[in-house]
């Protein structure tokens, strides 16, 4: 069978498939031309990440295709319920990215405190001792609390970061349960407990960070809009590394130019991958590409669980 990997796959995950098998071809085939592509080539599956969709209208005209996987967490890409009705399968790789995208936000939630996203566009252009003093405000990490929007793998990851760097957290889900998060202190693996608190609003104003987890709302609609951030403390710093659209964009503009919010980093935006020149731009606002799976080990994993998955399946 043949697999179509349209936004490649581990050097790994591809040798597995082959050695199974398999015929994995990873030469990218352009969104407008995906499902020419398959009925041309005769592809069995079809694997994407995030740059690739696959909606009813490829799956309509593919009757072919046996599979769909999705190299990471969030499936709002592909038409799942439909594919599944078809009885194409659906595969994802949940557990596989989650240290990746935790270790992101903890960079971003680094770099925001110490001004280091800003300060690294200026230096070049200012007087070293003005600039000195402009970032001279910076603030630490220990002792400040962080609230995790969505505790799934990934919040928890964050979650056993924070703890093991001396922050609080205020775990946020849809229903109240407690969760053993593992930490390791040298060759010691201690367990702290967490209950998830279900009512944002009664706590959102505790928090000093904040890291969103959730996957996008089924209509569309953003979690964080103008009536949270109303809520919120002075000065808070935001992290999005989940979906685009998941924090109303206009409302966060408005909330950094009034100082409710102090700094925002943003992985995902609404309009990927064009996203809007007035948050590339901001000086509060640190930006990345949606990279939060996109390291070597990450993609190890994806890869590895991906061929796991179909061999143990279609072998």
């Amino acid at each position: 069978m043949k697999i179509l990997a349209n936004d490649g796959i581990s050097t790994l995950g591809k040798e597995l498939l082959e050695q199974a098998g398999f015929d994995v071809i990873t030469d990218k085939v352009d969104q407008v031309d995906l499902a020419k592509a398959v009925n041309e080539q005769e592809i069995d599956m079809i694997l994407v990440r995030s740059a690739t969709t696959v909606r009813k209208e490829v799956i309509d005209v593919c009757p072919r295709i046996k599979l769909i996987g999705r190299g990471g967490v969030g499936m709002d890409n592909i038409d799942v319920a439909y594919a599944r009705e078809k009885g194409i399968t659906v595969i994802n790789t949940p557990a596989s990215s989650s240290q990746s995208v935790a270790e992101l936000v903890m960079g971003h939630l680094f770099s925001m405190s110490r001004f280091l996203h800003d300060s690294y566009r200026n230096m070049s252009t200012g007087d070293f001792s003005v600039l000195k003093k402009n970032y001279a405000k910076g603030i630490e990490l220990r002792g400040k609390t962080i609230g995790i929007i969505g505790f799934g793998r990934i919040g928890q990851s964050l979650a056993s970061y924070a703890y093991g760097l001396g922050m609080n957290v205020i775990a946020i889900d849809q229903h109240s349960y407690s969760v053993d998060i593992p930490i390791k202190i040298g060759n010691e693996l201690i367990n702290v407990s967490c209950i998830t608190e279900t009512s944002l609003s009664e706590v959102i104003g505790k928090m000093d960070y904040i890291s969103i987890h959730v996957p996008k709302q089924a209509d569309g609609s953003a979690v964080i809009t103008s009536k949270e951030f109303e809520l919120m403390k002075k000065g808070v710093i935001l992290v999005n590394a989940a979906r685009g659209g998941v924090i109303n964009e206009d409302d966060l503009i408005v909330a950094l130019n009034s100082g409710k919010v102090a700094a925002c980093a943003l992985d995902v935006f609404e309009n990927e991958p064009n996203p809007r020149k007035d948050l590339l731009n901001h000086a509060k606002i640190a930006c990345t590409p949606h990279i939060g799976a996109a390291t070597a080990e990450a993609q190890d994993r994806i890869g590895e669980e991906l061929a796991s998955l179909i061999i143990k399946q279609f072998s």
